[in-house]
């Protein structure tokens, strides 16, 4: 969990990788460089604004879920979806 501060208010910055199984989360951002994952990830409905839900973590990801479907997604994939 990553913390910032920004004129005197501090904002915690949270992976999906570290949510909580079974909370709604609002995608805050995507980190990633990738112009065709920053794609993938929007046709599959998940961009900022977007709420998602860690259903389950597996040692290697996670399974998500994000409008009505769920997606298995890896640790890396999991660490650039800030919420």
């Amino acid at each position: 969990m990553l913390t910032a501060t920004y004129a005197q208010n501090t904002v915690i910055i949270m992976t999906l990788r570290e949510a909580t199984e079974g909370t709604e989360y609002i995608i805050r951002d995507i980190r990633t460089d990738d112009e065709e994952l920053n794609a993938f990830l929007f046709s599959l409905g998940c961009y900022s604004g977007e709420a998602i839900t860690v259903v389950s973590h597996k040692r290697g990801g996670c399974v998500v879920s994000v409008k009505d479907a769920r997606y298995s997604i890896d640790n890396q994939l999991a660490e650039a979806i800030i919420i």
